[in-house]
């Protein structure tokens, strides 16, 4: 067989959207678009839709005006057209429910896939054809490379998503991630008094120690949100979005530290208008290593991995990081 008739099967590319519910709409983009300087690229009726400076899809954050705080989908993106369909072949094969989203049922996307993960009952959806406007002429940027230009507290691109579940059902999750959608563990941790059940495992396609994190929830309930990534540059961005979110109304969560899992800088901020958890992450190493070998963090060094330097991150019982927002379930 020449490598040209080699099929890998369907991959998941990157971790791409995500959608936020908030109560007050205007409140969330002031914050995201104002403050932390995203794009708006579209606003329909309560819905808008938000790219970082070096985004060049049609959005990677869709706010949408509801009455509750909560995540409506998490989006990824796979590497080939027919991927999506693929997927949905497989779920229906492993007798996971999935429902089939028509292109431009989410503005600027093609066609998705939306199922829940096993185990955790996050709503995730797979889709590869995304839009890729120009900014408008008076936000454009010289540089090809960005979308935009850098404004605000400088946001580049949706960088990873935090996840948790009961502890009953996270080795399930974690495990139908990395069999079935192809995630690859790259650091973890088992509960200190259950240590045969996963206390948080960071997962990833890329060469990111993590484009998705899943650990147990301290409220020991499934599908809740933990927390959304958003890239900046360079760790004095992380400084300075500290220094100057003391000034605004804005709930002000941890740090700035480093993680020891990762060696990233973080931010941790809540949306103003939703209190969804939102970081500020900057820096971290990349795997390049094809053989790579999962790295287990244990007691007592485990509290290094969650801040290196820094203000130490709340856990709730068991050593499960505290939770935030509920997720939406698999029809909407």
């Amino acid at each position: 067989m020449s490598d040209n008739d080699y099929d890998p099967g369907p991959q998941v590319a990157y971790a791409g959207t995500i959608n936020l519910g908030t109560p007050d709409l205007e409140r969330s983009l002031w914050f995201f678009r104002d403050v932390l300087g995203m794009e708006v690229v579209a606003q329909t009726g309560g819905v808008a839709y938000l790219r970082g400076y070096q985004e060049l899809v049609h959005h990677s954050l869709v706010l949408t005006q509801q009455d509750e705080a909560r995540v409506n989908s998490y989006g990824f993106r796979v590497k080939r057209k027919q991927d999506v369909e693929l997927f949905h072949k497989q779920f229906e094969q492993e007798g996971v429910q999935s429902l089939e989203i028509g292109a431009g049922q989410v503005l600027g996307r093609g066609e998705a896939v939306r199922f829940l993960v096993p185990g955790s009952e996050h709503p995730f959806e797979l889709y590869y054809d995304i839009e890729r406007p120009q900014a408008e002429e008076s936000l454009r940027s010289k540089l090809p490379s960005n979308s935009s230009r850098r404004r605000g507290m400088g946001v580049r691109r949706l960088d990873h998503i935090n996840l948790q579940t009961s502890a009953g059902t996270v080795n399930q999750a974690e495990n139908w991630l990395r069999g079935s959608l192809g995630f690859r563990r790259r650091e973890f941790a088992m509960l200190p008094q259950a240590p045969d059940i996963v206390l948080a495992s960071w997962l990833s396609v890329t060469p990111q120690v993590h484009d998705l994190a899943i650990g147990v929830s301290a409220d020991d309930e499934p599908g809740r949100f933990h927390h959304v990534a958003f890239n900046v540059e360079n760790f004095h961005d992380v400084l300075r979005a500290a220094d100057e979110i003391r000034d605004l109304d804005i709930a002000y969560g941890h740090g700035p530290g480093k993680h020891g899992i990762g060696q990233a800088m973080y931010l941790y901020v809540h949306d103003p208008g939703s209190g969804h958890r939102i970081e500020l992450y900057s820096g971290g190493y990349h795997i390049f290593d094809p053989d790579w070998e999962a790295l287990e963090w244990k007691l007592p060094e485990l509290e290094f991995g969650q801040t290196w330097y820094g203000d130490v991150l709340d856990v709730g019982p068991g050593g499960a990081f505290l939770s935030t927002s509920p997720s939406a379930p698999l029809a909407e």
